[in-house]
């Protein structure tokens, strides 16, 4: 159980890791001022989740004296998030996408973070202290996600004929890396049956429902949810198979700790 324990709580670190660092790359490109502060603030929001996971990750496996590929001795926050190979990292696909313009990343933000705001709210009743700890710390956080991105993608919906059409290509774009997000990987079922992580299976249908909800307000085509748009998914992030931007948002984030090694913030 502790080598699932411990993939599962960096799967979660990961997707929070990943997906912020794709939002820090609009600090200073965002549309307007105070949608440039907001995203920044999502991505450390994200970031900070990150960090929590990798704490308890790596102090579950300097108790299993485990260690990371190619680096000797304890390993910390640092070594899990900046010294592992592209393959071993667990986060699902669609945080890894590009931004593309701004409704891409808003749809993006959207369909991530009300999954995440489902799974909080379930893993905030794990049997695992530490697990239902930081879910129920990041829930305010993620309550703010899920209402910023609603409120824009209703904005760009329902706005001018250039917004809608953008966001008809965003949700064209992403929908096909949303299935994984309730496809469990191994270490997610293990996890599930003695009560440590939510049954994901449940979820969807509650996820699919507030999804229509709000493309329906945005007068966009609520059968993404769950309808004629499904269509074939794309999965293997959570096992390590990922798409070729991974290894770009790696050659930028972990250089720093390659070049200078040991280097803490």
């Amino acid at each position: 159980m502790n080598q699932a324990l411990i993939s599962y709580t960096i799967h979660l670190a990961d997707n929070s890791l990943v997906l912020g660092h794709r939002n820090s790359e609009w600090c200073g490109h965002g549309p307007v001022l105070e949608q440039d502060i907001a995203i920044t603030n999502i991505s450390l929001d994200l970031i900070g989740q990150a960090r929590y996971f990798y704490q308890y990750a790596a102090d579950l496996m300097n108790q299993g004296c485990l260690s990371i590929p190619g680096h000797a001795g304890p390993v910390n926050e640092d070594v899990i998030a900046y010294l592992r190979r592209e393959r071993e990292y667990r986060n699902c696909l669609l945080v890894e996408q590009p931004n593309g313009d701004w409704a891409q990343t808003i749809f993006r933000q959207f369909l991530f973070s009300l999954y995440q705001e489902l799974l909080y709210g379930e893993l905030q009743h794990s049997r695992d202290e530490q697990l239902a700890a930081i879910a129920a710390k990041s829930l305010k956080e993620v309550a703010y996600h899920v209402r910023w991105a609603s409120e824009w993608v209703i904005r760009l919906g329902d706005g001018t004929e250039e917004s809608r059409t953008r966001m008809f290509r965003a949700m064209d774009s992403l929908w096909m890396y949303s299935g994984e997000l309730f496809e469990p990987a191994s270490y997610e079922s293990e996890m599930a049956a003695p009560g440590i992580a939510p049954d994901l299976v449940p979820l969807k249908p509650r996820w699919e429902q507030k999804i229509r909800e709000v493309l329906e307000e945005a007068t966009l085509n609520s059968d993404f949810a769950g309808g004629a748009a499904s269509g074939y998914m794309q999965r293997g992030g959570k096992d390590g198979r990922h798409t070729e931007y991974l290894g770009y948002i790696l050659a930028d984030l972990q250089y720093l700790q390659r070049a200078y090694p040991g280097c803490e913030w």
